[in-house]
């Protein structure tokens, strides 16, 4: 593949939200607008009717982190117009996304709907729980009792235009490329035990 770096581009990188503006402009008053503080009846329907989240995270030295969560629809709970909640199952222990929240204590998070081109995004603050009469409350999927329940108050809530879904055909199977198009996820953890000199067997 091309060794192009981040550094070839550094110099004459954009350096201000003035440039940004400068050349596209300022957004249309109802993209303002449409932002809310809170979940309304429309935006609490969508959460629950997701199956899949998006979770965005930061940690206290600046790294990053973005993990797809999902479940049945309205495995996150509403629990109120500012208070949602997700059962954390139990998964490969990286705790990315949990360690982020307990030293910053910020999340977003971008609902999807399978098969619907709208998304929902949900800014805020957060916090993980262990309490255990949450924790009898929020089952994960598999009908376990989760260790931890992430808990969100929404600080900005929106819809987010299809136009993103739409040109990228998620949902057409007819424009899906074919199953040998892109490497498995065995595939590509095999690459990366390859380079440490390992096989999956001894991962």
């Amino acid at each position: 593949m091309p060794e192009e770096s981040l550094s070839d581009y550094e110099r004459d990188a954009v350096d201000s939200a003035a440039r940004l503006r400068e050349v596209y402009g300022e957004p249309h008053r109802l993209v303002i607008d449409k932002v809310s503080d809170r979940l309304d009846a429309t935006t609490a329907r969508f959460v629950a009717a997701s199956s899949l989240v998006v979770v965005a995270s930061q940690g206290a030295d600046g790294r990053l982190d973005a993990s797809p969560r999902g479940g049945p629809p309205g495995f996150v709970r509403v629990l109120g117009e500012r208070l949602l909640a997700m059962p954390d199952a139990k998964g490969n222990r990286r705790l990315d996304t949990l360690r982020n929240v307990v030293e910053t204590g910020r999340v977003g998070l971008l609902f999807l709907v399978p098969g619907r081109p709208d998304t929902v995004r949900v800014n805020g603050r957060a916090l993980v729980s262990m309490r255990p009469d949450l924790l009898e409350r929020m089952p994960t999927e598999s009908g376990d009792r989760p260790n931890a329940v992430l808990l969100v108050e929404p600080q900005e809530v929106f819809m987010h235009c299809p136009r993103s879904l739409n040109f990228s055909n998620a949902w057409k199977p007819e424009k899906w490329l074919a199953p040998d198009a892109a490497p498995s996820g065995r595939e590509m953890l095999a690459a990366r035990m390859a380079e440490l000199g390992r096989d999956l067997t001894s991962a």
